[in-house]
């Protein structure tokens, strides 16, 4: 038995035009180190700004040789860092080397040697370097790639040609971790909130819609030719800055409704602050110094960049002169430290410790000057 066949029609008044949409999932930048640095360095000015401020204090903080005991005046490895080849100063090599570990986490020195002794020292890229492992597991040497062609730097039995440093990565033993990696969806949530901003601006700041058709019984739809014929008119008439403002003229049954949430629903300037700050948070700079509105951590500027120093600049140079020591004063039977006496933001607790130390009457002249890093004063007057 075959049953009658019923035919049904659904009526819709906004039907036509209308495009029912979902969110999409979230797009991120790949975690590799050119997308990383062209998402971070180059499109985002806090990250920017956070890479330049770390890789420009920590540079800008010399080196000095111990020699002895004491403070050399004059020594190889002075010269060597203060004009480490012909191309850079030591003030050139540090910054791009502090930048690199921002950036990817990894940052290598190779040093030409001379006689086991380093002559001149460059920082090499470190996303065309790759790590080889020799049988024990551990790096054996490193391969440089530029180009197709790649230079192998082994260890021959003296100082190795290349100083790998490497930020903390706790799931790879081999390459470290940035900051910039662990920002990298703060990041591209401030790049999508300026690039929305962008495009809203493009638009007369007017949220999208939908034009909904809704004509007499039996045209509830709009044909072909007049679907492409809105459509282009669209796109050529109403989009792009140059239109911005420009008025709606509707045929008959068209209809524009809103479809979007406005800035203020969207909390969007508060939305890319948040981004901003964590960005920051993520190099160890405060918003304060990046001029971000929202963070009262600090009573003013002055304790703002002294925690920037303590807690951010000062670890790094401290972790690089004790691998640059390890690595290159050994053979010479000296040590490099940071030179902290010309970080002017310590200015103020160099002053309050020079004048403790000059008030501790139970302390002999010699051994306040230890207690400062200085000569006695016997090899003072020599």
């Amino acid at each position: 038995m075959r049953w009658p066949r019923f035919l049904e029609k659904k009526e819709s008044r906004a039907r036509a035009l209308v495009a029912l949409t979902r969110t999409g999932a979230a797009q991120w930048t790949p975690r590799d180190y050119l997308s990383l640095a062209r998402a971070g360095f180059e499109k985002n000015v806090v990250a920017y700004r956070c890479i330049r401020l770390v890789s420009e204090a920590a540079a800008a903080i010399p080196m000095k040789v111990i020699a002895e005991g004491e403070v050399a005046a004059a020594h190889p490895l002075i010269d060597l860092l203060d004009h480490p080849n012909p191309e850079q100063s030591g003030a050139e090599l540090f910054e791009a080397l502090y930048g690199f570990l921002q950036t990817s986490g990894n940052g290598y020195l190779e040093a030409a040697f001379v006689e086991g002794e380093a002559k001149e020292l460059y920082a090499l890229r470190p996303d065309r370097m790759k790590v080889r492992l020799g049988p024990r597991g551990w790096p054996d040497a490193y391969d440089y790639t530029v180009g197709g062609r790649t230079v192998a730097f082994r260890n021959e039995g003296g100082p190795s040609p290349i100083l790998h440093l490497k930020l903390f990565h706790p799931a790879n033993d081999h390459y470290g971790l940035s900051p910039l990696e662990a920002a990298a969806t703060a990041v591209d949530l401030h790049n999508s909130a300026l690039a929305w901003s962008k495009a809203l601006l493009d638009n007369a700041a007017r949220p999208s819609g939908a034009l909904v058709y809704s004509g007499p019984e039996g045209a509830d739809s709009l044909s072909a030719d007049q679907f492409q014929r809105l459509k282009a008119e669209l796109a050529e008439v109403y989009s792009g800055p140059a239109n911005a403002g420009r008025p709606f003229v509707l045929d008959g049954g068209l209809d524009w409704r809103p479809m979007a949430f406005s800035p203020a629903d969207m909390e969007f300037l508060e939305t890319k602050n948040s981004a901003a700050r964590e960005i920051a948070l993520a190099f160890g700079v405060p918003p304060m110094l990046l001029g971000i509105p929202g963070d009262n951590t600090y009573a003013n500027y002055r304790e703002a960049n002294l925690a920037f120093y303590k807690q951010t600049v000062l670890p790094l140079v401290k972790k690089t002169a004790a691998a640059l020591s390890g690595w290159l004063a050994r053979p010479q039977a000296a040590k490099i430290e940071a030179d902290l006496s010309a970080v002017e933001a310590l200015a103020a607790e160099r002053d309050a410790l020079w004048g403790r130390i000059a008030r501790a009457d139970f302390l002999s002249d010699d051994e306040k000057r230890h207690c400062l890093g200085l000569a006695p004063a016997e090899h003072v007057h020599d």
